[in-house]
């Protein structure tokens, strides 16, 4: 099979088409770290494809789709969560409620709405919220959400296959409201027997959580052995 290419300041990437197949990953380009691929859909069955090879999307409106792999990658191993003193006290309050898939919709949107700081928009475009509120519905995708007076002021979401789980975003309108949602979320899959947290792209808040970068091949080893068993 022929392939065509984007030349980029980095080197070649991939166009894909219909069907065709993401490139090996020691193909992504390092600068821009692990731009893997261009184009291609957000299908459930192109998304689902993509995590299990330990790809994901993130694109601003208006460009075309990215996929990405980069290296290192950031992950949080469940029996690694750093939980601060004063979270741990945030914990104990009786003042919040954690729930899991109730609102998932509202959730992506509001992740979507959240602005961030550094950033001028938001990557969370509509063909991106289509496409994963359909894997919500095949029971890929998963929120974890709380809950205050009856309002949704905090959560996550993210895609679990097996007992592999990738985060994709958070957002809180109160203080501390998205790490309520994480520890919840992270215990919770805990139970489950997840093995990892793959948390993409390193940022100050993820490691003050206990997440820390792994070179890109120990994480495609360790993507292997956790996404074969059952979801």
């Amino acid at each position: 099979m022929s392939h065509q290419y984007y030349r980029l300041p980095g080197g070649l990437v991939r166009a894909l088409q219909e069907n065709t197949p993401f490139p090996p990953l020691e193909a992504a380009l390092q600068e821009p770290n692990g731009l893997l691929a261009i184009g291609g859909d957000l299908s459930a069955e192109r998304l689902l494809s993509a995590y299990q090879e330990g790809i994901f999307p993130w694109f601003s409106e208006g460009e075309p789709i990215l996929w990405w792999s980069p290296d290192p990658r950031m992950v949080l191993f469940p029996n690694e969560l750093k939980i601060s003193r004063s979270l741990a006290k945030r914990l104990k309050r009786q003042d919040y409620e954690i729930r899991f898939n109730s609102s998932f919709s509202e959730v992506i949107t509001a992740c979507s709405a959240t602005p961030r700081e550094g950033q001028d928009g938001t990557w969370i475009t509509h063909d991106i919220m289509r496409g994963y509120t359909e894997l919500h519905r095949l029971g890929y995708a998963h929120s974890a959400e709380t809950w205050m007076n009856g309002a949704l002021v905090g959560g996550l979401y993210g895609i679990r296959i097996g007992r592999m789980f990738y985060g994709e975003s958070m957002f809180h309108h109160v203080a501390d409201a998205s790490k309520l949602a994480f520890v919840h979320m992270v215990q919770h899959l805990q139970t489950l027997g997840c093995g990892m947290i793959d948390c993409q792209m390193k940022t100050q808040h993820l490691a003050s959580l206990g997440a820390r970068e792994i070179p890109r091949a120990e994480f495609s080893q360790r993507l292997r052995e956790l996404i074969h068993y059952p979801t």
